[in-house]
């Protein structure tokens, strides 16, 4: 059944959203033990080793790969001068570590989005279940309606990486002017919790059948709400070198706190007479 709100009604300024988006997380962690769900967290689990090995066999093989290569460019095999051998090593070894730190900074920075895109067919079955226990109704089982889900998570997901890039490039060059870089970093952040939040409370607009730009619209005048469902999240991603890992886990709240903030701002609005 599609939902349908006004777009001239305001449901709740910023602060009452992000308030609303931040206290679903500690309601959704004793929900999820209280209602046995918390067997989702051996995705994450899984998510993080087959992750974690992919990228670093392909990290190895690349780094040979240059080694290779460079070696060959620079003839390094045919050095004969005292410490030759001393000098590829090191060369070879920074080759080795500059990949590697290349690797855990993008790891870091899109690592959000592996997890919400790869784990999108999980969040789906999750955000669906913890609905069917709020609510009370029993949702059939729709594997058309699944895949349309899992597609449109993984889409939005890009969509929303996208856009942020855009807007980080364009808060990269604004950090440049007197006064305005001091408040970038805060800014960073917060446009990255606005996407994640997005993401996470998508699936619930989804079942609602909210068109995606219905949703996006809902978004933009319920700002809060978004930062509030994506803020722990984007706040464990800032921990170095482990922060891509334990996100995964936090993922599985974010989901399951966005739904108990979605399926609550939507009561809401229904009760305004929408």
């Amino acid at each position: 059944m599609a939902y349908h709100f006004n777009n001239n009604l305001f449901l709740m300024n910023n602060r009452q959203g992000f308030r609303l988006g931040l206290r679903a997380y500690g309601q959704a962690i004793s929900f999820m033990f209280r209602n046995q769900l918390g067997g989702y967290f051996i995705f994450p689990i899984l998510f993080n080793v087959l992750l974690f090995i992919l990228g670093l066999w392909s990290v190895s093989a690349l780094s040979d790969d240059l080694v290779m290569a460079l070696t060959n460019v620079m003839d390094g095999e045919a050095w004969d001068f005292w410490g030759a051998s001393w000098l590829l090593a090191i060369i070879k070894g920074l080759v080795w570590l500059v990949l590697r730190l290349m690797f855990f900074i993008f790891y870091a920075y899109v690592g959000g989005y592996l997890i919400i895109i790869l784990l999108s067919p999980v969040f789906a079955l999750l955000s669906e279940k913890t609905e069917e226990i709020i609510t009370g109704r029993k949702i059939p089982f729709d594997f058309r309606q699944f895949i349309s889900d899992i597609m449109r998570g993984v889409l939005l997901a890009l969509r929303n990486l996208a856009v942020e890039l855009g807007l980080t490039l364009m808060l990269i060059i604004l950090s440049f002017v007197p006064l305005i870089g001091y408040f970038t970093p805060l800014a960073l952040f917060l446009v990255s919790a606005y996407f994640y939040g997005f993401s996470f409370l998508d699936y619930t607009f989804e079942r609602k059948r909210f068109k995606l730009d219905y949703s996006v619209r809902f978004m933009r005048r319920n700002r809060g709400l978004a930062v509030g469902s994506g803020f722990v999240f984007s706040l464990v991603l800032l921990i170095p070198y482990v922060g891509v890992m334990l996100a995964g886990f936090v993922s599985i709240v974010s989901v399951v706190a966005a739904t108990l903030a979605a399926t609550e701002a939507l009561e809401k609005e229904q009760g305004l007479g929408v």
